[in-house]
């Protein structure tokens, strides 16, 4: 087995809550402190895995069914593994993912009702055991993620017109997969301002408290 250096760093969490401003943060900040960097993005991260990426977060609503949506996140999640993260973790950089495995699961696991099992496996063969080493989970209450979500005025708006239903049982899915995976999942109050949200993070990363602003 290939020896993995580099640290696997994921943000999950509902829609507009705050997870790519804070991906951009913390790349500026490790690679401050010297690592060499990669931030990513799911579905997508690699050229095959954002033709895919275009298929699902764009058009209506009723375009794919669950199942489809799952089998579909995971043939980007191969190509963006095989040809982007795992590359980069065997060289010892540090993988910043905006988005990973863990928003199938709640998204389509707890949001679709797709059978949680049948997901779990389909990680198991694309990835195999390997999971990130910390994963920060932005908590916010939905009404108010997808009001921000929708104002970007942006053709990749799928997600963010499903009903309020769906947005909050993400919320609790992604409750229960924190409960679940004590060991690496950190969930962060994203009605924080930015920069709360930067500190709490990089301290938890790097063991180091950032000045207060």
């Amino acid at each position: 087995m290939t020896e993995v250096l580099g640290k696997f760093i994921t943000f999950e969490g509902g829609e507009g809550t705050g997870k790519s401003t804070q991906t951009a943060l913390l790349a500026e900040y490790l690679s401050d402190l010297g690592h060499e960097v990669v931030l990513t993005r799911e579905p997508g991260g690699s050229d095959g895995a954002e033709l895919i990426r275009a298929l699902l977060v764009s058009g209506d609503v009723e375009r794919w069914n669950p199942i489809t949506e799952v089998l579909l996140l995971y043939a980007a999640r191969s190509e963006h593994w095989q040809k982007v993260i795992e590359p980069a973790l065997v060289h010892g950089k540090w993988v910043i993912c905006d988005r990973f495995a863990d928003s199938t699961m709640a998204y389509q696991g707890y949001g679709h009702g797709v059978d949680r099992v049948f997901i779990s496996k389909l990680y198991n063969s694309v990835i195999g055991s390997r999971q990130p080493d910390w994963t920060f989970i932005f908590d916010l209450d939905p009404k108010i993620g997808v009001e921000r979500a929708l104002k970007r005025h942006t053709s990749e708006n799928r997600f963010e017109s499903m009903n309020m239903d769906f947005h909050q049982r993400i919320r609790e899915g992604y409750i229960k997969i924190a409960n679940q995976n004590p060991h690496r999942c950190h969930v962060v109050d994203a009605g924080q301002s930015v920069y709360a949200i930067h500190k709490e993070i990089a301290q938890i990363i790097v063991g180091k408290d950032l000045p207060n602003k």
